[in-house]
């Protein structure tokens, strides 16, 4: 079986982003493949752990997917103070002459947006509103990789490698099952002493902030990287859970147009013609802004990454021009607006170099700077007996379910598959047992299957 087939079977899509379905992302053609063992977010842990412990494992399946893509040069790029993780992986290289490179990162946020490595590799900036593609290069995420690894040898993707961190008593890698409850991972890991907290599910920059309610009926999920347990009394907290018209307002009466946002704007600084300031100068003259959509200025918030830089650390009024640029973005995609690319020169600024934003000071604006040299080495693979599995956990078409309530199921046999001619992945049980619910995802409890 050719190597796209084993991993579209396998239902393999990104661990560390949006779930683009990966058999999909290497049908073509490319002179770069880049594998991320970056970890663009502060406090995960993770790619750290897989590359000490499966760098073969690693090595090895970048070489496969370098190859199946016609990639000329093929990188893992780390970050260079993961000593332990480079030096696995340089190891690796070298007791397989494998003819994949190691390139070391520095320390900065984002490091490990797919962008900004395109970048760093190979000196090229992808196009705005473009993908690596537009670059001649493919990224791939390390924990993708081992689950190539293991599609190879004839395993589906049913496990998730996950950092579990902040307020827990035994910060560990958990490897569980797709579909564990997001609590029975922080139980995994001793629990929390905390009577009221909050559950970040990725990473403090752009991961997803639930209430403890609404972490109840959540689970892990193929692209999850990482949990924290969070004190709802942090300057993240605070500032995710401020009402949208209070941060409208704020940026329409409290921006000094200093253009701080704009200086340290990762997008900005590799050549993309995106200037947060001006998108606030643009709203706080509105009257409504929907008359103001047309406006060129206005579009350049579709170029936005998210990454928060501009309100955790540029912003010396302490807006929030991440927030408005999501408002601006969902709007315009309402009025049916896309970017309209033009122009073939986007060179990086010259002073990307010396203005990119250090990690650790990104942690501790945020209030996390406690939990951000937590060692984690220990792994954990607690017994779940029941999961859920959303059908959709990717980018495309949701999985068409294949069993019914009261099957039996074993482990890694395919309960849900992709539609034919859709993009999409297949859903392999992650756990053997019975059948106990399917609507917009599928439920198990364990058996003795």
């Amino acid at each position: 079986m050719e190597l796209l087939e084993q991993i579209k079977q396998a239902g393999i899509v990104g661990c560390g982003g949006a779930g683009f379905p990966t058999h999909a992302k290497l049908n073509c053609q490319v002179s770069t493949f880049i594998v991320n063992g970056a970890e663009c977010e502060p406090l995960l842990r993770t790619a750290r752990w897989l590359m000490r412990h499966r760098a073969a494992e690693i090595v090895t399946a970048a070489g496969l997917c370098g190859n199946a893509v016609g990639a000329g040069q093929i990188y893992i790029a780390s970050k260079g103070h993961y000593t332990q993780a480079v030096e696995a992986i340089g190891k690796a290289i070298e007791d397989l002459k494998s003819p994949v490179k190691l390139f070391r990162l520095q320390n900065y946020y984002p490091a490990g947006d797919e962008q900004a490595l395109v970048l760093e590799v190979t000196g090229r900036t992808v196009p705005p509103a473009g993908i690596p593609l537009d670059a001649g290069a493919v990224v791939s995420n390390v924990a993708t990789m081992s689950a190539v690894y293991d599609a190879v040898q004839g395993e589906a993707f049913t496990q998730k490698y996950l950092s579990v961190t902040g307020e827990v008593a035994h910060p560990a890698i958990l490897r569980v099952p797709v579909g564990t409850p997001l609590l029975e991972c922080v139980e995994a890991a001793g629990g929390t002493p905390l009577d009221e907290y909050r559950i970040l599910c990725g990473g403090p920059m752009m991961g997803k902030l639930y209430t403890m309610e609404e972490a109840q009926r959540e689970t892990v999920a193929k692209t999850t990287s990482g949990i924290t347990v969070l004190p709802p009394d942090i300057p993240l907290v605070k500032d995710r859970e401020t009402p949208l018209r209070v941060i409208l307002r704020r940026a329409k009466t409290s921006c000094t147009q200093c253009s701080r946002c704009t200086d340290l704007c990762p997008r900005h600084l590799s050549g993309h013609p995106l200037r947060p300031h001006m998108i606030m100068r643009k709203l706080a003259y509105a009257a409504d802004p929907q008359e103001i959509l047309e406006d060129t200025d206005i579009r350049q918030a579709l170029l936005c990454s998210q990454c928060g830089v501009c309100e955790v650390y540029a912003c010396p009024m302490g807006l929030q021009p991440r927030q408005v640029n999501l408002y601006v973005k969902g709007e315009l995609s309402k009025a049916g607006i896309r970017y309209d690319r033009t122009g073939r020169d986007w060179t990086p600024e010259e002073a990307r170099e010396w203005r990119k934003t250090p990690s650790r000071r990104m942690a501790v604006r945020l209030g996390v700077g406690k939990y951000y040299d937590y060692e984690i080495d220990t792994l954990l693979t607690p017994d779940i007996r029941r999961v859920r599995l959303p059908l959709k956990q990717h980018i495309g078409s949701p999985a068409v379910p294949e069993v019914r309530v009261g099957d039996t199921v074993a482990l890694g046999q395919r309960i849900a598959s992709c539609p034919d001619g859709a993009l999409g992945a297949h859903l392999c049980a992650s756990i053997g047992g019975v059948v106990t619910a399917v609507d917009d995802a599928i439920t198990i409890e364990r058996g003795n299957a």
